[in-house]
């Protein structure tokens, strides 16, 4: 019992070094931003903030509004402050004008923010930006350029949703691994796939028709959800083939420490420290969430890497699954030739243990011996 008790405590260890470790002290990392503006004010802005921000941010200056506005829906950027009676902050279709923020009202500053790309780092850029704006004795606007659905203000409920399918599709590893052992590998390896099938309808439901947590391109939804339970229910059911017991703390490690932490559902990676970014640049997780935003908000920018994510993601699940099948099979063919062993030995003990049957007498040797005595008694 005190053995099996190391796992809780090492799933405890775990998510508390993860999450902790992740969502704890969440701070800019050269979040890059920008100042709208080609006057040499806006130069000498930007470079005044990036100089006090000591490498929380990456601050630029982009000549027009429409260019910050490009950025920001390609994600370049994640804010873009316009200053009051900043040169420069048209919309670029013809010669800078000189107004009070570049957007047309020429009385307030003005933050352009994408919160659909990260609610949180939205709202630190918009603490940053608003004390610059009071500075200049104007109440700062902030104009949000790629909102997310009205029934998910926040844009946090891909990353819940991303939750849900994860856990449907981990904990459907202990099931196949378990109950399912005495299964061929191909048999379990199907079940896998008709599992994650089912998982990423249910995922689809949920953000559809559900919580309307979007309000278009649910097909391309369920696309990247099965992959990502395909890839999960794969590789944890070839890892089971090697960890046994330990595969439900294996697949946590990886789907859940490692994965919801890295994914930027809460914070993006410029908010949180190199080990959890880096991980933010290759891991399922992140695959699923940056893949949905882009294809549900972004115009599908950036899309095809995120699908090769979860491609590749998929691709080491059947590898997994083929190296399992090559270890159950040298396995059962160890075990067979044991179990022949095993036999030999024991038929060759039974025989030492029966005794030898006592040799039959010859039967001409016996006819010769009776004609003598007959030879004998007849005096021959």
């Amino acid at each position: 019992m005190l053995t099996h008790l190391i796992t809780p405590l090492l799933m405890c260890i775990g998510m508390g070094l993860a999450y902790l470790g992740a969502f704890a002290h969440p701070a800019p990392h050269h979040l890059p931003v920008a100042v709208v503006g080609s006057s040499r004010s806006a130069q000498l802005l930007a470079q005044s903030i990036n100089d006090k921000a000591g490498g929380d941010l990456e601050v630029r200056t982009v000549a027009h509004r429409s260019m910050a506005v490009h950025q920001l829906k390609h994600q370049d950027i994640f804010g873009a402050y316009v200053p009051a009676g900043s040169v420069g902050a048209g919309d670029g279709n013809g010669p800078a004008r000189a107004t009070g923020s570049g957007n047309g009202n020429g009385k307030a500053p003005e933050l352009l923010v994408a919160t659909a790309a990260s609610d949180t780092s939205a709202s630190v850029v918009q603490k940053i930006f608003t004390p610059l704006a009071a500075q200049q004795g104007a109440p700062l606007k902030v104009t949000d350029v790629a909102p997310t659905a009205a029934d998910d203000p926040t844009g946090q409920g891909i990353f819940f949703l991303l939750v849900a399918i994860s856990i449907g599709s981990y904990a459907s590893v202990a099931v196949i691994g378990g109950a399912g052992a005495v299964l061929p590998i191909r048999l379990r390896a199907v079940l896998a796939v008709g599992t994650s099938f089912v998982v990423s309808l249910i995922g689809t439901a949920f953000a559809g028709p559900v919580f309307h947590l979007v309000d278009h391109g649910l097909w391309g939804l369920w696309g990247m959800a099965w992959l990502y339970s395909a890839g999960i229910l794969l590789i944890g059911t070839g890892l089971h083939t090697f960890l046994k017991r330990w595969t439900t703390l294996g697949v946590m490690a990886l789907f859940v420490m490692l994965n919801f932490t890295s994914s930027g559902g809460i914070f993006r990676p410029e908010m949180q420290n190199g080990f959890f970014a880096a991980l933010h640049s290759f891991w399922n997780g992140a695959g699923f969430v940056e893949g949905v935003r882009s294809h549900v908000y972004f115009d599908g920018y950036g899309l095809s890497g995120h699908l090769w994510t979860l491609a590749l993601w998929l691709v080491v699940g059947v590898l997994m699954v083929g190296v399992a099948a090559l270890a159950e099979r040298r396995r059962r063919t160890a075990e067979a030739e044991a179990a022949a062993n095993v036999a030999a030995v024991a038929a060759a003990a039974v025989a030492a243990t029966v005794p030898e049957p006592a040799p039959k007498p010859v039967r001409g040797a016996v006819d010769d011996g009776v004609e003598e005595e007959l030879e004998e008694a007849v005096g021959v």
